[in-house]
């Protein structure tokens, strides 16, 4: 038998099958992107294919409506194909890996909040020097008179151009030696790190090639963003981003890690994201940079804990076990060859230290940029993503720990929930009289909603309970011509009717939805809360808050507090720092003192496991309210009705 995906806007893919396969299995087995948050339990409801042709064994799911089941649409993860099937596969399950909306440097905005890290780090005494060199050679061709053989020409002519006395050359490069001289007229240029009186030559190539470049990599739950960087200049070269291959195997990393256990999983899950998703980004930076992925000489990586262990092809299943330590917090001499990345075999993949299971070197690649470390004022660190993760501290000491949200921010349990791609509503104001919505929707003008993303569903809950049609507790208390009830008197806002949006199905949000997300947003703030007080301190200490990731650059401070997400601090304490792992990373990448300082970072910052704090479940439930059951915790809370 056969299945045939026809990707909406795309070419079919068609796959061999036996009766009783899984449908979502077998797309994940053809590279056929179905977007499914949860791993394929049936508990997210976002895996919808539309049946054309065939037969799936696939029951009725509270997530399809009577009418979207008549007209074909199923569970992917539910379903069982019974003869040769054809399926749709709408453009909004795979848009999540192409089209997402990321916090890279896409925008003169991030451009300028990068750039204001890299200059915060050098303020604080980073120097960004490394010791990569590239040199243009002229080298004696040999004569029966002088049959010095070619590696101790090139050694020679090397160590006088350096005033040095000790070369390397690798095999990598020995095994093109002869060859790149003689088809250059032995006038070449040779690459690579000098140290401690110690020239390591990387690569040796014509002699206009001269550049030396460095590769920079934040390796997301949900996406991966990367900079092609003059490791001489500091300057961009190019810059790019896109989903994670791997979040079809789950939105969070505790799916990841069951996937990884079964047989063969580690494989497909490391070939996810070096094959499916670096080496792509990797080869298109170095065609749009008119570079040879060669000229990459060194690499970092800053990513969470499973995400560095699933990168390099470590079993990640003691992450989620009791009592929760890794195979490695620091990784050292990991070579761009061992996991067959697409640039020079011999050049170093830095990876930035974790600290803890769910703290990883994404947080403390994020801390070395937001540069709490060197201030003397009380800063709080939030990485919003896939997973909530937290430091609070300042240049005397530095604590963190990492929360649970599930995959609420990125749209995932919520009934029209959806990452920020094309379509989706990442702002909403309500007019207070007629409970009418005004709308932003990523996308060019003209674009009509599909869903709503993390920081359109801050905005509406906080909307909702400003104008007072919900309660505290998240239901309904106002009704209205957009306030719906279903059968069982379950309320419901009814953002976008059927004839306003780009589906022709309504775009609403319900009261488990919002309670969904209440308890979202109820473990970032308790999270914050446990922190402050194993330090014995309050919301009063905060000097500053960082909110990085990349739901932050959307996100409505004055909003996130109203709803209780964020403490109740003045919202000039706020600011966005952009992809703070991204700078991170690229400092590691630029400068061999900020990998010192990372060092130090992640050597002094202390982990709390949330899981094991007696009084974190009882701050957690008191947080699971709008904004809160302690009132005088938000003395600023804007309720208007």
């Amino acid at each position: 038998m056969k299945v045939t995906f026809q990707i909406e806007g795309g070419s079919p893919v068609i796959v061999e099958c036996n009766t009783g396969d899984n449908l979502l299995e077998l797309a994940r087995r053809s590279n056929v992107a179905i977007d499914a948050p949860c791993g394929g339990n049936g508990s997210c409801g976002k895996c919808k294919v539309q049946l054309l042709d065939g037969q799936l064994e696939a029951p009725k799911s509270r997530h399809i409506s009577d009418e979207e089941y008549e007209a074909g649409w199923r569970l992917s993860c539910c379903s069982k194909v019974l003869s040769d099937v054809t399926v749709l596969v709408p453009d909004i399950a795979s848009a999540y890996q192409s089209r997402m909306k990321t916090a890279d440097l896409s925008s003169p905005k991030e451009i300028a909040i990068f750039e204001a890290c890299q200059s915060q780090l050098k303020e604080s005494g980073i120097h960004f020097e490394n010791h990569y060199r590239s040199l243009v050679l002229q080298l004696a061709e040999p004569t029966l008179d002088d049959t010095m053989p070619d590696n101790e020409r090139l050694t020679w002519a090397i160590e006088e151009a350096l005033g040095i006395e000790d070369v390397k050359i690798p095999f990598a490069v020995m095994v093109k030696l002869a060859h790149t001289l003689r088809e250059n007229n032995w006038n070449v240029c040779v690459k690579g790190e000098l140290k401690d009186g110690c020239f390591t030559c990387m690569e040796i190539t014509a002699p206009e090639d001269t550049a030396i470049v460095g590769c920079a990599i934040d390796i997301g739950t949900t996406t991966v963003t990367m900079v092609l960087t003059d490791l001489e200049s500091g300057k961009i070269l190019a810059k790019g981003s896109s989903g994670n291959g791997q979040i079809r195997y789950g939105a969070d990393v505790i799916n990841r890690i069951i996937e990884q256990s079964k047989s063969g999983g580690r494989k497909k899950l490391q070939d996810a994201i070096i094959k499916e998703t670096l080496s792509p980004i990797i080869a298109n930076l170095c065609k749009s940079a008119n570079l040879s992925a060669r000229s990459i000489l060194r690499l970092s990586v800053g990513a969470n804990t499973t995400m560095n262990h699933l990168f390099v092809g470590v079993d990640a299943q003691s992450v989620r076990m009791e009592p929760y330590v890794p195979s490695f917090f620091a990784w050292e001499g990991l070579l761009a060859g061992d996991v067959k990345l697409p640039a020079n075999p011999l050049a170093p993949v830095l990876i930035a230290p974790n600290i803890g299971s769910y703290v990883g070197g994404d947080i403390t690649a994020g801390t070395l940029a937001a540069g709490l470390w060197d201030h003397d004022e009380m800063s709080l660190f939030i990485d919003l993503g896939t997973n909530g993760e937290i430091v609070f501290g300042n240049r005397d000491f530095m604590m963190s720990c990492a929360c649970s949200a599930g995959p609420a921010f990125e749209g995932g349990d919520i009934s029209c929930g959806m990452r920020a791609t094309d379509g989706a509503i990442e702002a909403c104001t309500l007019d207070i009289d007629t409970m009418e919505p005004k709308l932003s929707i990523v996308g060019d003008p003209g674009q009509r909603p599909v869903g709503i993303c993390g920081s359109g569903i801050i905005d509406i809950i906080s909307e909702l309970f400003r104008c007072g049609i919900i309660n505290a507790k998240g239901l309904f208390i106002r009704e209205g011509e957009r306030v719906k009830r279903d059968a069982h008197g379950m309320g419901r806002y009814v953002i976008a009717w059927e004839t306003e949006s780009e589906t022709g199905r309504e775009v609403s949000i319900n009261e488990v939805d919002i309670d969904n997300f209440i308890r979202a947003k109820g473990a970032i703030f308790s999270a914050i809360s446990t922190l402050l007080s194993s330090v014995d301190m309050s919301v009063e200490a905060i000097d500053r808050v960082y909110v990085a990731g990349g739901i932050g650059s959307g996100i409505n401070m004055k909003n996130a507090v109203n709803i209780g997400m964020f403490p109740d601090v003045e919202l000039e304490k706020f600011r966005y720092i952009g992809n703070s792992s991204l700078a991170g990373a690229y400092a590691m990448v630029m400068s061999d003192e900020a990998n010192t300082k990372l060092s130090e970072i992640a050597a002094n910052m202390t982990y709390l496991e949330l899981s094991t704090h007696p009084g974190y479940m009882d701050s957690f439930v008191a947080a699971c309210f709008l904004p809160h059951t302690d009132a005088s915790l938000f003395p600023n809370c804007v309720q208007e009705r």
